[in-house]
């Protein structure tokens, strides 16, 4: 279908005034007598074009019945747009689960084949190698210990020191108070853990 308002260079809410002062600019740009030769046929074919897309938009009844069709056709084309734009997606979304599943075939492949290699050198020498292999490969590369995990040793040696401190201010309380001092006196040197390592020390 053709777009008489692109023929005639106007916007499709152009007035009759800018359509006809349009049309008239025109009419003598591609006038025939103003051509030779092959350009003279284009100019005559443009002219033609002129005329019909005039006739259409300077009636008032036949311009709302070309604006209704053009409205139409429009329509239809972003309906056959979304169409396409659809069918691509999908296209592409099944594209997509084949490669994945071309990836997760591979990647299953290459395990089994591990697991077969491993099953078969259990028990020799190559299948010791493996797995000096595979312990040394997974073995950090960095031994040192990071600032984070310095900062949390620290942390982990204060609180056993003030375990043991808060530990030994309650052993010195209730070794003062007369009815826990006979019980811990008991543990201390009655208990047959405490005696061998006291004995160690002697």
């Amino acid at each position: 279908m053709k777009n008489y308002y692109q023929i005639l260079e106007v916007d499709p809410r152009a007035s009759k005034e800018v359509i006809e002062k349009a049309y008239k600019a025109l009419v003598k740009k591609y006038h025939p007598d103003l051509y030779m030769g092959a350009q003279k046929y284009q100019a005559e074919k443009k002219l033609k074009d002129l005329n019909e897309a005039f006739d259409i938009l300077s009636d008032d009844f036949l311009r709302e019945q070309y604006n209704s069709e053009l409205r139409k056709e429009q329509m239809k084309q972003d309906r056959l747009k979304q169409e396409q734009m659809r069918q691509e997606t999908q296209e592409d979304a099944k594209s997509n689960v084949g490669d994945t599943q071309k990836q997760t075939t591979t990647q299953k492949e290459t395990f089994r084949s591990k697991v077969l290699k491993r099953k078969s050198n259990v028990g020799t020498l190559d299948g010791i190698i493996d797995l000096l292999k595979a312990i040394f490969t997974s073995k950090p590369k960095d031994m040192r210990i990071p600032s984070q995990s310095k900062e949390g040793i620290k942390r982990s040696f204060l609180a056993i020191g003030l375990t043991i401190i808060t530990i030994l201010i309650l052993g010195v309380i209730l070794w003062c108070i007369p009815f826990t001092n006979g019980w811990i006196r008991q543990v201390l040197f009655e208990n047959p853990l405490f005696n061998m390592i006291g004995s160690l020390f002697s």
